[in-house]
């Protein structure tokens, strides 16, 4: 068997593609080391996903056009689960979204919205134990995300530029989405009431939001009350919607994680 043939080759970057080590799959197929590091680099060239080679143009320095609804979407799941690492093995900063494999779907819309905000810049899913980091790479990302600073989130200011929080204010929806995506769920409550003598049990929706920021949690809350949903805060970082109406509306433009 011809180990180095083309189609040995295609898979091993189908498998490259998907996340996984250079090392396991030399191992698979039993070739060299070095010859899956060329394939994964003569199939990122090929994309034009070779970090550090080159940086298309940014939406705040060279006035390129900005997916402002792809941008809302992610902004939301950058202030949940988001973190932009200054290194990295190509020295070009990524952001690095965490998403859990329970939820394929989000997966899904996280890799669509950085490859919307992002169209030139290499997008990749790496594989860790129960989530996969899902990361673009851009020597812009201080540029679309300047809430990027030392230290977590809940123990610093953060606040939206003004052209942020335009694209959030015409964009509430996907920002909402966003960050119930990255740090809320929708799930199934119950209760029991009296009637006519005879404790009946009920049940019903509720989405809920947690987080340790308390200016996360007020751009959140804010984008509710542009879009009118009703929010009760539970405590100093979890918030409620429970109120039918309330989550019908997040129930459309939302809805539950897969």
């Amino acid at each position: 068997m011809n180990f180095h043939g083309t189609e040995v080759q295609q898979k091993a970057v189908t498998l490259l593609r998907d996340g996984a080590k250079n090392a396991d799959i030399a191992r698979k197929f039993g070739v060299p080391a070095g010859t899956i590091s060329y394939w994964k680099h003569l199939d990122r060239a090929r994309r034009g996903e070779c970090p550090g080679k080159h940086d298309p143009k940014c939406p705040r320095c060279d006035g390129r056009d900005l997916d402002s609804t792809a941008y809302s979407y992610l902004l939301g799941l950058y202030l949940g689960d988001g973190h932009i690492s200054r290194y990295s093995e190509h020295r070009v900063p990524n952001l690095m979204i965490t998403c859990d494999e329970a939820w394929p779907g989000l997966m899904d819309a996280c890799e669509q919205a950085m490859r919307a905000v992002f169209p030139g810049n290499a997008v990749c899913r790496v594989r860790k134990i129960g989530c996969r980091n899902v990361k673009v790479y851009s020597k812009h990302l201080h540029c679309l995300f300047p809430q990027h600073g030392p230290g977590r989130k809940h123990e610093r200011s953060i606040a939206l530029e003004p052209w942020q929080q335009a694209i959030v204010d015409e964009h509430p929806w996907e920002f909402i989405r966003g960050l119930i995506h990255s740090d809320g769920c929708r799930i199934t409550n119950w209760t029991t009431r009296l009637v006519a003598g005879e404790h009946k049990r009920y049940e019903y929706p509720r989405y809920c939001f947690s987080n340790r920021s308390a200016d996360i949690m007020r751009l959140f809350t804010d984008a509710l009350d542009q879009v009118g949903v009703d929010w009760r805060q539970m405590n100093h970082c979890n918030i409620s919607i429970a109120r039918k109406a309330s989550v019908a509306l997040l129930d459309t433009h939302v809805g539950p994680k897969h």
